[in-house]
Order: structure tokens, then sequence, then C-alpha cells
């Protein structure tokens, strides 16, 4: 028996099915963008991550750590820039490392700018932003061994450091740094990416797993050369205030206090150096980008605060320096400004 239109004579029509709307698939589907930096179910920078997507709070602490890391670090070419007497080869080193450690603040806030910004994605801007982190970071590096070299330098050879490191040959030595490091952040952009395939991919998208495997290996043999060097600087440094202990009559205190000084600078440049190093690069030698994200996040932000602590170290602790900013300041120098020469037990 016929019921419904069809039993009053109506001509029968089926029922039309319920559209999707695209873009809104099943929840078990796997997205069309590939995870970044490392992590499954994130947009990819340049990507998913643009206008409407949620911000990643890991995003937000990197890009906040970057804007600090510029901030602070211009201040210290300002200072090395507009203070004539700061010209030796030893600040030309500090002014080097304070460069790197600000174009890598810029290149935070620039990879933040492309991944969540920029409208359309670009993928020239992708590789450009992780060329120029890639570039500031390796200078970075490679500006703390030539500082720790130059320290070496300056207790080994100390009768003749100051007439074989001139000026002009710290220029060229810095300047053939640079241009190494300028080349290692053109790779992304030459062709050493994974954006064609997204199973080479490191925890570092776009950098792939061989790439960032051999940057890792680098890292770790630049620092087993400057753990080697600033123990020559200490046991240089320990027999030099001896010498100055004996010949001076000074009283033993004076030179346990002296190099206990030195031991502490020792601790606080090498302990700072790997802890916000060392466990990123490990990471890098054994992960991918099938890794959750928030273990890199998590190891990637006490690496780039290692550009907020540089010039900490090796700039505000120098006392040349700390006058600099005194009579920048307040156009004065305070009565309680030790003005006593930095010496080799200092380190």
């Amino acid at each position: 028996m016929l019921h419904g239109p069809a039993a009053m004579g109506e001509p029968w029509q089926p029922q039309p099915q319920q559209q999707r709307l695209p873009g809104l698939g099943n929840a078990s589907e796997p997205s069309a963008w590939p995870p970044a930096a490392g992590g499954p179910g994130t947009a990819a920078p340049g990507g998913a991550g643009g206008a409407g997507a949620a911000v990643s709070p890991w995003d937000i602490a990197l890009c906040a750590t970057g804007t600090a890391v510029a901030g602070e670090n211009a201040l210290v070419l300002a200072v090395l820039f507009y203070t004539p007497s700061l010209r030796a080869p030893m600040f030309l080193l500090i002014g080097s490392l304070a460069l790197a450690d600000l174009l890598a603040g810029l290149g935070l806030v620039a990879n933040f700018a492309v991944r969540y910004l920029l409208r359309p994605p670009s993928e020239a801007a992708e590789l450009g932003a992780a060329g120029l982190l890639l570039a500031a970071f390796s200078a970075s590096v490679c500006s703390l061994l030539a500082i720790t070299v130059d320290r070496y330098l300056s207790l080994y050879n100390a009768l003749t450091y100051h007439s074989e490191r001139t000026l002009g040959f710290t220029c060229a030595m810095v300047l053939l740094m640079w241009l190494l490091c300028l080349g290692v952040g053109l790779l992304p952009l030459l062709g050493w990416n994974c954006l064609r395939d997204q199973s080479a991919c490191s925890i570092l998208r776009p950098v792939t797993k061989d790439n960032a495997a051999v940057l890792a290996v680098t890292f770790l043999l630049l620092f087993a050369l400057m753990m080697q060097l600033y123990l020559q600087i200490c046991k240089i440094a320990f027999r030099h205030a001896q010498q100055i202990a004996v010949q001076h009559q000074f009283i033993a205190t004076a030179q346990a206090t002296s190099t206990r000084k030195g031991l502490s600078t020792l601790s606080l440049i090498l302990g700072t150096f790997a802890l916000c190093w060392i466990p990123f690069a490990i990471y890098s030698l054994v992960a991918d980008s099938s890794y959750p994200v928030v273990y890199t996040y998590s190891l990637a932000l006490p690496a780039t605060c290692n550009s907020l602590i540089n010039p900490i170290i090796y700039a505000f602790r120098n006392p040349d320096i700390q006058k600099s900013l005194w009579l920048a300041c307040c156009g004065c120098v305070p009565s309680t400004f030790s003005s006593r020469p930095r010496t080799s037990s200092d380190v």
C-alpha cells in the first residue's frame, strides 16, 4: 500500500542530502598543514597560523623575549658606538656579539610576524625568517668563541698581545666570521629546507633533520673547544695570581679572593651557556617533527634567553662600559665606582 504523496497521485521526489560545508571535515581527517616547530597538530608558520588562528602562548613568549633581546643589545651597541674610548679589539668582539644577539631578537619577532600576521602566506618570508635566525644564532655562538680565544691569547701571550692583536686584524677576523654565518643563514633559501618533503623536517621547520644534526654536532664541538680554552685560562690566571702575590708580598687571603672571583666568573660563563644551549642541541639530535611541540618550545625558549644574558655577562659587567652607561644616563660616575683595571686573575 502506498502512503504519502505517492498515494495521492503526486510524483515521488528524492529527498536532498545534507551538504557538507567545505573546510569542515571530520576531526579525524589529517590537516593539510604540516606541524610547525616539531609538534603535531600545530599550524605551520605562514600557513594555518595566520589571521583567525589561536596564537600559541609559547610564540608570544618567544616574541616577547626577542623584543627584550633586541632592546638590550641595541643599548650595548649604542654605548660602544658613541664612546670613542671603547675601540679596542675586545670591545669590537663584544659589539659583534651584541649585533648577533640583536639580529636574533629581531629574527624571533619576524618569525612571529610571518607566522601570524603575514597575509597571504609567503614561502620566501618563512625561509627568510628561518635564515635570519640561523645566521644570527650562529654568529652569536661564534662571537662567544672569538671572545674566549681573545681572552686566552691575552693571557697566554701577555707580552705580545697588544702588538699582534691589532684592531685591523680583529676586524678582518670578525668580517670573515660573519660571512661564514651569513652563508649558513642562506642555506634554507638555497634549497636546504623541507618544505617539499615534510617527512624530512627537523624539530625546527623548515630546517631538515640532517642539517639540524650537523648544526647540533658543530655546536657541541664548539662548546667543547670553549670549555677547554676556559680551563686553560683558569690555569694561567691562577699561575699569574701566584706570581703577582709572591712579587708584591700579598697575603694569601688577597690571592685566594682574586682566584675565587676568576673561578666564579668562569663558572658563570660556562654554566649559563651550557644550561641554555646544551639541552636544545642534544634534543635536536634525537628528535624529529613527530615529537610534541611543547618539548621543542620548552627547550628553545632557554636557548633564546642566552642572548638576553650575554650583555649582562660580557658587557654590563665591564668597568669601562659601566662607566659609559653612568655618563650617558646621569652625566656622572658614582664615587663608589671601582676604577681598578682588569687583571688576568679576573678571567
